[in-house]
């Protein structure tokens, strides 16, 4: 075999990922120093105008108020629920199996389906939530139309459908804590709580941590459900970070303007991430 068999082997792949990865990432940092509109065959250098323009509009720093809002309270939310009942399911048992299926299809469902589904479960008029609370004899909740409400919906629905897969992940974390410590934990008379704390979360962390980064990256860049459901509605209350992006490069035309926005959003997930990664970093320990 020729010295030269794995780099072919893996040549595809690496072109592939650096045709569709690498350069739209390098296009994306030159157009972000330029001013283009789409149709004009000129792109004029405009240096950090665009990027002083974006700090400078009020619609940027509210889309990033909203969508840090919208990770603050959603990220914990699916990391608590989904430990509590991968705690319940990771017994090898028919039930748990069946149960696990479940939770897990909404996360292979199309998301534009779900949106079109809770459109018209929460519509004010006709939906089911709304039915349910008339049917109790409660008022109607503009859900969709109230800027105090339609952000909880939207946490609401994006945990429906992301709490499938932390449940997973959490289950195969669980299942490959040692029974033998439990068994330890147990003959020295500790409580249910003081295992799990003393335990089960400790062994866990790798896993805490691994979900923890993937749902804030999955918080930031939320898009589909709301360009479906509220297009950044009411009044900006779901206008987050990556709809403005859409909204300033494929509506407004600033192709310029939009791609800083790209390039502020990449660094800041990478600051994030360093951030999580620097204050949990200690709490992290990997089985050689």
């Amino acid at each position: 075999m020729s010295k030269l068999t794995p780099y072919l082997l893996v040549a595809p792949l690496v072109a592939f990922i650096a045709i569709f990865t690498y350069v739209p990432i390098v296009s994306s940092v030159d157009l972000s120093f330029r001013s283009w509109n789409f149709m004009s065959p000129e792109m004029p250098f405009v240096g950090f105008s665009n990027y002083a323009r974006l700090f400078a509009w009020d619609d940027f720093w509210d889309s990033l108020k909203v969508t840090t809002i919208f990770a603050v309270i959603s990220v914990p939310i699916r990391l608590v629920l989904a430990l509590a009942i991968a705690s319940y399911l990771k017994r090898e048992t028919l039930s748990s199996r069946v149960l696990r299926g479940a939770m897990f299809l909404p996360t292979i469902t199309s998301t534009v389906s779900i949106a079109v589904v809770f459109s018209w479960v929460f519509s004010t008029d006709y939906g089911l939530a709304n039915g349910l609370l008339t049917a109790m004899g409660l008022g109607k909740v503009p859900w969709l139309q109230d800027p105090s409400v339609t952000l909880l919906v939207l946490i609401f629905i994006n945990t429906w459908k992301q709490l499938g897969y932390d449940v997973i992940i959490y289950i195969a974390g669980l299942q490959a804590v040692p029974q033998e410590l439990y068994d330890a934990a147990a003959m020295d008379g500790g409580r249910r709580f003081q295992v799990f704390r003393r335990v089960t979360v400790p062994l866990i962390m790798p896993t805490t941590y691994f979900l923890l980064v993937i749902s804030v990256i999955e918080a930031f860049q939320i898009f589909t459900i709301i360009n479906v459901m509220t297009r950044g509605g009411p009044a900006g209350a779901t206008d987050m970070l990556v709809h403005l992006l859409y909204r300033t490069g494929f509506v407004l035309f600033d192709i310029g303007t939009g791609s800083a926005l790209a390039i502020i959003l990449f660094v800041l997930l990478i600051g994030l991430a360093l951030v999580k990664a620097r204050a949990l970093g200690a709490k992290v320990h990997y089985e050689a």
